[in-house]
């Protein structure tokens, strides 16, 4: 029998946080300027890189170049990256997490996916941003309805069910409370003024 090669080993690896990647077509374009400096990247995920060998190793100076000529800002300062990372849970939770996750209260699922406690998250990013965790997690899940009520594939019902609102009402409410529109009022809107995920709050 021919015998197998062994798997070579591939080293350290440095991940790197990136500002402004809130989407499937980011991931992409990310992964494709990396590629073309010849790294070799292990992974590419919402606002995190992975990259073969040490920082030191690595081009720093040219993948802070090219990220910025596609629109995103490599992150390297420590409360940056954490305040970050909260930002991208959030956004992962609101678009689509899993079941399991969604029925944890935010305070323990940031915690949890973080791996630090949620009291000093909560401190450190409320001294940074504008607002507090709660009140961004609020703004994030009402531009999610909006996108959704866009879409027209989903009833209120089902987008309440959805987001993990208790009631249509809770959610109705919340949403004329950010926007000044109810629901309906906003679905029928012709030209809806509409945020990016990643504009909802400037940093």
């Amino acid at each position: 029998m021919p015998t197998r090669k062994p798997i070579p080993k591939r080293g350290p690896t440095t991940a790197l946080y990136i500002k402004n990647m809130v989407c499937d077509r980011c991931i992409r374009v990310v992964r494709e300027e990396l590629a073309k400096l010849k790294l070799d990247v292990r992974s590419v995920a919402l606002g995190e890189v992975v990259l073969t060998g040490r920082t030191s190793e690595l081009p720093m100076e040219k993948v802070r170049s090219v990220l910025l000529n596609a629109g995103f800002e490599l992150i390297e300062d420590r409360k940056a990256k954490v305040i970050e990372r909260i930002k991208l849970a959030i956004l992962e939770l609101v678009r689509g997490g899993e079941d399991e996750e969604k029925r944890l209260k935010y305070s323990e699922y940031l915690s949890k996916k973080l791996g630090l406690d949620y009291h000093y998250l909560s401190m450190l990013f409320s001294s940074v941003e504008v607002v507090t965790i709660e009140q961004y997690i609020i703004l994030q899940k009402i531009e999610r309805v909006k996108e959704l009520l866009k879409y027209g594939e989903l009833t209120l019902t089902e987008i309440a069910y959805t987001l993990g609102y208790s009631s249509v009402q809770h959610l109705s409410n919340q949403f004329k409370h950010v926007t000044g529109l109810t629901p309906s009022e906003f679905k029928v809107m012709t030209a809806p003024e509409r945020r990016p995920l990643d504009h909802v709050v400037d940093s």
